[in-house]
């Protein structure tokens, strides 16, 4: 066995800097981990050259019986954030859906269940919300630390943006519940969380944000000027274009400002003929020519 010999290095790095706990954490070797552990030279904290501790390589993969082992040892931090990007043990557990390492993380006091990553200033529970571990919100949630309303830095998207985009009606449902915006636009393309939803179809989180008062259906984001239902009608969503056109203060005939498109200008473009029927029934132009080509609905 080479840890038999005494002129092996048990903590010697690699080209990277990760050391044999280290690697041993990443890929789930329990065994190893805890062999190497009884050496005394071994450093169960010691970084690699982005930053990463064994702890923290072990949290990304989900192997919570190493993370237990390693929250065993005093010199081990549970809050080490990496150099790279800032992202502690707990946000990379949140991030990869792995509900048990969270729990044992938040256990630990000085772990900070808010903490957000330097790249692009997003939190745990963002990374959450997005990646759809309703069980890692609900956990998060019930933390007073915990800001569930927190827009990241690089597109300024809360979490029930990133919920609302992806479909996830069990998110959404918790954070509504919460003291949270849900009609916050992000910093990039002023898209509301209404907007992400009917952009991708998601009836259900489209009706949950309509029962909002604070909610306005018909806000156009400010890349483009495209409303809510001039996406839905493009995309053929017709359930989300038929819950929009029950508002009154949707406007069917709003032109974008790009091209100065309107909605039915869209649906008929791709074909969606019972969203052109929707809309002829409303009082739209249906021959209104945009300003890119010249072109009506009907041409």
């Amino acid at each position: 066995m080479l840890l038999e010999r005494e002129e092996f290095n048990p903590d010697q790095p690699d080209l990277s800097g990760q050391t044999p706990i280290s690697r041993a954490a990443e890929e789930g070797h329990e065994g190893v981990v805890k062999m190497l552990l009884e050496r005394e030279e071994v450093n169960p904290d010691r970084a690699d050259l982005s930053g990463q501790t064994p702890i923290s390589w072990a949290a990304e993969g989900g192997h919570a019986g190493i993370v237990k082992i390693l929250l065993e040892r005093e010199e081990v931090n549970p809050d080490r954030a990496d150099t790279e990007y800032c992202r502690t043990p707990l946000l990379l557990a949140a991030a990869g859906g792995h509900e048990g390492v969270v729990k044992m993380l938040l256990e630990r006091e000085e772990v900070n269940p808010d903490r957000a990553d330097t790249k692009y200033g997003r939190t745990p529970i963002s990374y959450a919300a997005e990646k759809g571990h309703k069980g890692i919100v609900k956990i998060l949630l019930e933390r007073e630390e915990v800001n569930p309303d927190q827009p990241d830095t690089e597109y300024g998207r809360t979490p029930i943006s990133w919920a609302a985009e992806k479909g996830y009606e069990g998110i959404v449902k918790m954070l509504l519940e919460e003291e949270v915006n849900p009609d916050q636009p992000d910093t990039v393309y002023g898209r509301t969380p209404i907007f992400w939803a009917a952009e991708k179809g998601h009836e259900g989180v489209v009706k949950m944000l309509l029962e909002r008062e604070e909610v306005n259906p018909d806000q156009p984001d400010t890349r483009f000027g495209r409303t809510p239902i001039s996406y839905a009608a493009e995309k053929g969503d017709e359930g989300v274009v038929k819950m929009l056109l029950e508002r009154e203060e949707v406007n069917p005939d709003r032109a974008d400002t790009e091209y100065d498109r309107t909605p039915i200008s869209y649906a008929a473009e791709k074909g969606h003929v019972e969203i052109v029927k929707m809309l002829l029934e409303r009082e739209v132009n249906p021959d209104q020519p945009d300003t890119k080509c010249g072109r009506t609905p009907i041409s």
